[in-house]
């Protein structure tokens, strides 16, 4: 249903910090399915604005920058444009209960957007995570 493009929890998301956050939309059981099934595509997956290649916005940009600059491994990584596809665009906030784009999820766990991953790669979380999730790059043995 929706184009996926290969390349290459925080303590914010805390059910008390998102419990704020209401949505009133309700999206299709194959909008939902689809979404689900995309979660599910990847170890790391990217709900964006635009492609890997060519974000379409700075906070994706920044988004993909930094999930490059922690060595996400390319064969682990699915990203998904939200301006292709209305429902997507919509359904994903829906499911995460997040307002804004990009969306990170790494397990099938929503992680957050662009000011989240960018604090969690400075306190270190993000590589922690990344690493346990065996998302990078292997590293090449001598």
């Amino acid at each position: 249903m929706f184009s996926r493009f290969l390349a290459t929890k925080s303590p914010l998301l805390r059910p008390a910090f998102r419990s704020h956050l209401s949505f009133q939309r309700f999206i299709s059981q194959e909008t939902k399915k689809a979404i689900e099934d995309a979660i599910e595509s990847a170890p790391v997956v990217l709900f964006m604005k635009g492609t890997p290649e060519f974000p379409q916005c700075g906070f994706s940009r920044a988004t993909i920058n930094m999930l490059g600059q922690q060595g996400v491994d390319p064969v682990k990584f699915a990203a998904y444009n939200v301006l292709e596809d209305p429902e997507l665009r919509e359904g994903i906030k829906e499911i995460s209960e997040w307002p804004t784009i990009p969306q990170l999820y790494v397990n099938k766990e929503f992680v957050g957007g662009c000011d989240i991953v960018m604090n969690m790669a400075q306190t270190g979380e993000l590589a922690k995570l990344l690493e346990e999730s065996d998302a990078l790059v292997p590293e090449e043995e001598d």
